[in-house]
């Protein structure tokens, strides 16, 4: 219900909503889950194994129960947080893992079947009979499963990324962070205050204290409008920074204000990536709750989420409260709701020492035992030294102590530190670098002592920063000392639960330790504890303090399971934004794209490029006649093709030799000026990982083509190589690959088209050869080199001439009986040269496995040369590059067929190799393939079966060279 003069809600502003489809009434300012409790639902969700009815625990992100779907078709979003979830006009939201509905559940009867579903029973049962795991146990709990679920349409809805870079990153704006952000912004840092709450204040928003002579959501609020009226500082809301990473780089999660979200055209999140010189922390603590009998009942909640709902959103959390606690929170809740005229039933403090000045009944040194009800709670048993006594409640506020959100802290590999005077984990000082951890998240717990925190953490990061602070008098805020008694479980029957998303109790806990599942990792996976969608952000401390109990030792050497982002979760859209439709596969195409479908090409992917499959011609029906033709074109007179889509990085420096040999297998320090060279480049474990050639346009300058495959591979292990094996290197690069338009001339007639195009003087370049030339006014770049085995060049003009050049070239070579050719052509003309692609340097094979041993430099060392000479890949069975021609009857060679001895069965065991690539070689009047075989270079000649069982093929072929066309090179050299 709601409470009158209390609240930052705007009940000018009311709003309609519904819920499991029915209309309720809220207000602007509200969430979900407050609006719920103000119209007394307490009934919110059921749980993941058990299907026990649940109710709001929390008043944050890190709320295990109240989880809901909302929307319907494709923008159906599952597991929502109510506790987060604000209040829109036409919201619709649907309580989920529940059939037929909410209030009768008939997954419920799991609850009945809890003895045979502990801990880890499903390692345990389901084995027998073998058969009926795939048939019948897996497909029934596969439908069990899982607690949302999506529509299963195509999401149409926009997410968007952003990067940010700021001097001073400060995350959280509870007291410690709004200080650290005026500390910073007035030393005139460039500030970014980010918060995942709709509203900077933090706990101020929650609570009846006063700051600075103000309360403390209005003092809050003034230090956000006098840090929004700066010009260097940045305020994020509704923002949650999830992981901390390498170089000062933080990852966050942007939600967008419902009424933005729902404009035409709007996002709905932003992932950001902030690049921050210094951070403060400031993300404050959770409160834990504390495992009894049956503390999962619908009413149960922790004490500051009570206080939060009467307080920041005037919600009574029941008309008959009960408050139990291990601090002087359960002291301060009850003061709160007396003072709003609610009903306090009962104070029971678990510290023997604790004393009382309020008008309740008290009880010292007790704690609660049990919890009745069903669908809502309605008393609650408490355990003195006199007995047990029942005391009737519909809500009872719990407190087991403050955990600080240590999680950014660990993200680097950090783990927290125990400190028994908070009985909490509190962050290792200097785990992530830049990192300055205030307030509440560092275990300082009273808000005098947070401001003086963000202080001091401010000022750190302004000092690394090598600027100087401003000296600003704290306000004045309440101090109190931190006094807990440490209550993790009441012992007693029944279950006591820790991981209410996952149904995980004490006895799981306890039962792992007994089947010796003592460490906390294999504890975790053993029951689930900590693995739902919360992370175990409410119950992981109270279940390593058990099991450390259990097996002995004490939570220090118990230690914490792994901290891994991000800390709330994150929709994969928008992880991935702009990876949707076309963003997640991009169209590029060539400069000569229009003029090839206007030709009639059919366009065929290549990587991300779309390239011309063929080019028809008029009375060619079949796809095999216009290759057939380009092929014979392309050997008998004159092709001309767009290789644009080859990488193209240029290099230059005074180490640009010397970086060249260390990425290439080959010497390329010693190659001329004016020359080129073909190169080999392996991985770090000697693999092959891409080939293409090198051109050495001037002392210091080289350009490299790569594969169009490998393209962006080869440049980040460019870059890898610069920063971390060679950074003394001089030496700059960068992609030019669309800077260029490229295009291969090729054929008998290729240089007598260049020559009108250039004029002879340009075009006398040796095989091999390079230089720059100019096409009328036009600077260019031609190459003598070839792909087709066929005297070759390749001409390039800066990307803006390209398809005025390729359509030039093509009317040119059409007069001398030529023209275009495309992908199927080019691949004809490779095989039958034994060139290699990416269909044979695939990632599993060494230069030795292509033939290429002799390239790899004696006189050098490189990048995966150590590796490549191991012992398994230097031996003679491996598998070997070589040619395929049929001999039987079928004469198919599909790649992907597998290859056996003649006269061998074809399974697994008797395997000989496989067939990469293969084709239809007109030239050669023949089907041809490549292929790698056992010690194939050795077996020249030898007869093999070839088998490809998907496809029905089963046929002998011959092994031959890979190089099956004009075997010396002639040709290309003339």
């Amino acid at each position: 219900m709601r409470i009158d003069g209390k609240g930052l809600i705007d009940r000018t502003k009311p709003i309609s909503f519904r819920f499991d489809g029915q209309r309720y009434d809220g207000f602007a300012g509200d969430t979900l889950a407050s609006a719920l409790l103000a119209n007394d639902i307490r009934l919110m969700g059921r749980s993941f194994k058990y299907h026990r009815p649940r109710g709001v625990l929390t008043a944050g992100s890190e709320e295990p129960n109240a989880l809901v779907t909302t929307g319907l078709g494709p923008a159906q979003e599952p597991n929502v947080r109510a506790t987060t979830l604000e209040l829109y006009e036409g919201l619709m939201a649907r309580s989920q893992n529940r059939w037929p509905s909410l209030g009768f559940d008939l997954m419920a009867v799991n609850d009945l079947a809890a003895p045979f579903l502990g801990a880890g029973f499903y390692y345990k049962t389901f084995m027998w009979p073998k058969a009926f795991w795939e048939k019948i146990y897996e497909p029934v709990i596969r439908n069990a499963a899982g607690l949302g679920a999506l529509s299963g349409e195509a999401n149409s809805d926009k997410y968007e990324k952003a990067f940010a870079h700021c001097d001073l990153l400060v995350i959280g704006a509870g007291p410690a962070g709004l200080w650290a952000a005026i500390e910073g912004a007035r030393a005139g840092l460039d500030v970014i205050l980010c918060d995942e709450d709709t509203q900077p204040g933090g706990r101020l928003n929650a609570e009846t204290e006063t700051v600075g002579g103000m309360a403390g959501a209005e003092w809050a609020a003034s230090v956000v409008a006098e840090l929004r009226a700066m010009g260097n500082v940045r305020i994020m809301t509704r923002t949650a920074v999830i992981g901390a990473y390498d170089g000062g780089t933080y990852g966050a999660i942007e939600r967008l204000a419902p009424d933005v979200a729902q404009r035409p055209g709007a996002a709905r999140e932003c992932f950001w990536r902030i690049t921050a010189g210094q951070a403060v922390l400031a993300a404050g603590a959770i409160e834990r709750p504390v495992a009894f009998r049956n503390n999962d009942r619908p009413g149960i909640m922790t004490a500051g989420a009570v206080r939060s709902y009467l307080n920041r959103w005037n919600v009574a959390a029941g008309r008959n409260i009960a408050v139990y606690g291990n601090t002087d929170e359960a002291h301060r809740t009850v003061r709160d709701l007396q003072a709003a005229g609610l009903h306090v039933s009962a104070l029971i403090d678990a510290r023997p020492h604790a004393t009382c000045d309020l008008d309740v009944p008290f009880f010292a040194g007790a704690e609660v035992s049990n919890a009745e009800g069903r669908q809502a709670l309605e008393a609650v048993e408490i355990r003195t030294a006199k007995g047990v006594e029942k005391i009737r409640a519909e809500c009872l506020a719990m407190s087991g102590g403050w955990n600080p959100n240590v999680h950014l802290t660990c993200h680097m590999g950090g783990r927290p530190v125990w400190d028994r005077d908070i009985a909490a984990f509190v962050p290792q000082p200097g785990a992530v670098p830049g990192l300055h951890v205030a307030g509440a998240a560092r275990g300082v717990f009273d808000t005098a002592g947070c401001l003086a925190d963000g202080r001091r953490a401010a000022r750190a990061a302004i000092e690394a920063l090598g600027r100087k602070a401003a000296e600003v008098d704290l306000p004045e805020a309440e101090t109190a000392r931190y006094d807990i008694w440490p209550v993790w479980a009441v012992p007693g029957k029944g279950r006591a639960w820790l991981d209410f998303q996952n149904d995980v109790t004490v006895k799981d806990v306890r039962q792992a330790a007994v089947e010796n599942f003592r460490s906390v990792e294999h504890m975790k996976r053993y029951t689930t504890q900590g693995m739902a969608t919360d992370q175990g952000k409410n119950s992981n401390v109270a279940a390593l303090a058990v099991l450390a109990d259990a097996t002995g030792r004490g939570i220090p050497e118990t230690g914490t399971t792994t901290f891994r982002p991000p800390f709330v979760p994150v929709s994969i859209a928008a992880l991935g934004a702009g990876a949707q439709g076309k963003g997640f596969a991009p169209q590029r195409f060539t400069t000569s794209h229009e003029t090839s479908v206007s030709r009639g090409a059919p366009m065929i992917e290549a990587g991300l490029w779309y390239r011309p499959s063929y080019f028809p011609q008029a009375g060619e029906t079949h796809w095999r006649q216009s290759c057939d033709r380009e092929v014979q074109m392309v050997r008998r007179a004159v092709g001309v093709s767009d290789v644009s889509t080859l990488g193209k990085i240029d290099i230059q420096g005074p180490d640009a030799g010397a970086f060249l040999d260390m990425v290439y297998t080959g010497m390329f320090s010693t190659l001329k000026g004016g020359r080129v060279r073909y190169g080999l480049m392996l991985r770090e474990d000697g693999y092959v990982m891409d080939d293409g050639t090198t051109a050495r346009m001037g002392a210091h300058h080289y350009v490299m083509t790569t594969t169009t495959a490998a393209a962006g591979q080869v440049m980040r292990h460019l870059d890898f190589v610069h920063q971390c094996l060679c950074p003394q290197m001089d030496v700059r690069f960068i992609s030019v690959t669309e800077q260029w338009a490229q295009f291969a001339v090729a054929g008998p007639k290729a240089r007598d088209l260049l020559t009108e195009l250039l004029g002879a003087d340009q075009v006398d370049l040796p095989f091999m050869g390079c230089g720059a030339v100019r096409i009328g006014e036009i600077d260019a770049r031609l190459f003598r080199i070839s792909f087709s085995g066929e005297a070759g060049y390749e001409i390039a003009v800066p990307a803006r001439y390209g398809a005025a050049l390729f359509e030039r070239l093509c009317e040119m070579a059409e007069a001398r009986d030529g023209g275009p050719y495309g992908m199927e052509a080019l691949n004809v003309l490779r095989i039958e040269k034994g060139f290699i692609t990416h269909a044979e340097i695939h990632g599993r094979v060494t230069a030795r496995d292509i033939g290429m041993g002799g390239m790899v430099s004696a006189k050098k060392d490189c990048v995966g040369k150590p590796m490549a000479a191991r012992p398994g890949l230097s031996e003679d069975l491996r598998e070997e590059l070589v040619g395929l021609r049929p001999l039987g009857e079928i004469k198919e060679l599909p790649a992907g067929a597998h290859l056996f001895d003649e006269g061998a069965e074809a399974v697994a065991e008797n395997d000989q190799g496989y067939v990469t690539s293969s084709c239809y070689s007109p030239s050669c009047e023949s089907v041809l393939a490549l292929g790698f075989l056992k010690n194939g270079r050795a077996r020249h000649g030898e007869r093999v079966r070839l088998v490809d069982h998907l496809r029905g093929v089963d046929t002998i072929c011959e092994v031959q060279d890979p190089v099956q066309f004009d075997a010396d090179g002639g040709r290309m050299r003339d």
